[in-house]
């Protein structure tokens, strides 16, 4: 199914000229990898100890887009400036996850939004990536199948930050967004195990 993933190519054309100077200074790739998971369990704790500043909430968006350059920026220096590693495997996919716990939530902290819908949407955007990890095992490659994956969670995480900060979510909806995405969630993960069930048995 499509998903925002299909636009990567064309952001890491932008990153690419960023991507040769950071390597020619001696960044590393598992570098890039800590300091996008440090930046976000930064943001998810301001949040998560200050709920009674929904302003803070507009920190969400910005780490997110940064978040999303940086784990573009150090994938591209693994591939294309030789430092690929199976630790830098482990790093990508354990600080992907321990970023998405991080920024997702502190959202818990807002009653407005419902506390388990937060931690069912947390639970199911763990189980997709795990899904698609196992697509390596399963003889298929990562998989990154939509309909939501982390592109996608990206951007719908950073429009419910927006509109909580602006006060712009109407009471009789907002228990709903996070069940939605939840649901969502797992429908990816659903499509993933199914991807590599039909490519295992081929």
């Amino acid at each position: 199914m499509p998903t925002l993933y299909v636009l990567k190519p064309a952001f890491q054309d932008r990153l690419r000229p960023l991507v040769r100077r950071l390597a020619a200074m001696g960044i590393t790739a598992n570098g890039i990898t800590i300091l996008a998971a440090l930046l976000s369990i930064a943001a998810g704790t301001a949040i998560a100890l200050l709920p009674g500043w929904r302003i803070v909430l507009l920190l969400i968006p910005i780490v997110l887009f940064v978040r999303m350059a940086l784990n573009a920026m150090d994938g591209m220096l693994a591939r294309e400036h030789g430092q690929a590693s199976t630790l830098g495997m482990y790093l990508n996919e354990i600080c992907d996850v321990v970023s998405d716990l991080a920024l997702i939530l502190p959202f818990a902290a807002f009653g407005q939004l419902g506390a388990w819908g937060v931690v069912a949407f947390a639970i199911a955007a763990m189980l997709t990536e795990f899904a698609g990890v196992l697509g390596i095992a399963a003889g298929i490659g990562r998989n990154y199948a939509g309909p939501f994956g982390k592109s996608d969670r990206a951007l719908a995480l950073g429009v419910v930050a927006v509109l909580c900060a602006a006060g712009l979510w109407p009471a009789s909806i907002a228990p709903f967004v996070f069940p939605v995405m939840a649901t969502l969630s797992l429908l990816t993960a659903i499509n993933r195990i199914r991807a590599g069930l039909i490519g295992s048995a081929g």
